[in-house]
């Protein structure tokens, strides 16, 4: 415990006397179906021409995490070089009687059920590997959830800087401003990773983020 303690303390210094790293690790977290492997898709290919993942309507498309190296994010003449890390939506309950109304059969329900709570411990995991964190959040839903509140609760224990992006304002029920009056502590930008609305903001606070590393 203490040697790790130690490497940790020694990491940060020499980062801050050599500058900053060279590639930041950018996790992409939040609930199902909010839109983060939409918007890691968006940037991964706006910047390499690949994406990370597939989407789906049906919850828990992304069940393991998923990863795209030297993603250079060049955005009015500042570039920086991160590793996109799209992990698994985190719930409190997953039922695999839910996946059958969305006509799965029922092993193919269970299935996907397992996999996706095995999905949520590998997400929880990869906060200790993480230099920023991004939250998704459904600008439709409520943001007072216990699913948000774990999140924060994690990321606050850890001390890592947040970026909350409210996705899904080109819906007619978006609130952003209930999602700014939840989390007034953070940064909050409202996209739609959809069709790319609001990007610039997203990648101005992308930078400012990183800057706090």
């Amino acid at each position: 415990m203490v040697a790790k303690a130690l490497k940790s303390f020694f990491r940060r210094v020499f980062s801050r006397m050599f500058g900053q790293k060279k590639e930041l690790k950018m996790g992409f977290y939040g609930p199902p179906n909010a839109g983060k492997t939409s918007l890691a898709n968006r940037i991964c290919k706006d910047f390499t021409g690949e994406e990370i993942g597939s989407v789906s309507k049906i919850p828990h498309e992304t069940r393991s995490v998923q990863f795209k190296e030297k993603v250079e994010i060049n955005y009015k003449g500042k570039k920086m070089m991160f590793k996109i890390i799209d992990t698994p939506g985190i719930a409190t309950k997953i039922d695999y009687e839910d996946f059958l109304k969305f006509k799965l059969k029922k092993k193919d329900a269970k299935n996907r059920a397992k996999e996706a709570t095995q999905g949520v411990v590998e997400s929880i995991k990869w906060l200790d590997d993480v230099d920023v964190v991004v939250i998704v959040i459904d600008a439709t839903e409520n943001p007072y959830n216990q699913v948000n509140i774990t999140i924060i609760g994690n990321l606050v224990a850890r001390k890592i800087p947040v970026l909350i992006v409210a996705n899904k304002i080109d819906l007619r029920k978006a609130n952003l401003k209930k999602i700014e009056s939840a989390f007034p502590e953070y940064d909050v930008v409202g996209i739609s990773a959809r069709y790319g609305k609001n990007l610039e903001e997203f990648y101005e606070s992308i930078f400012k983020l990183a800057k706090k590393v």
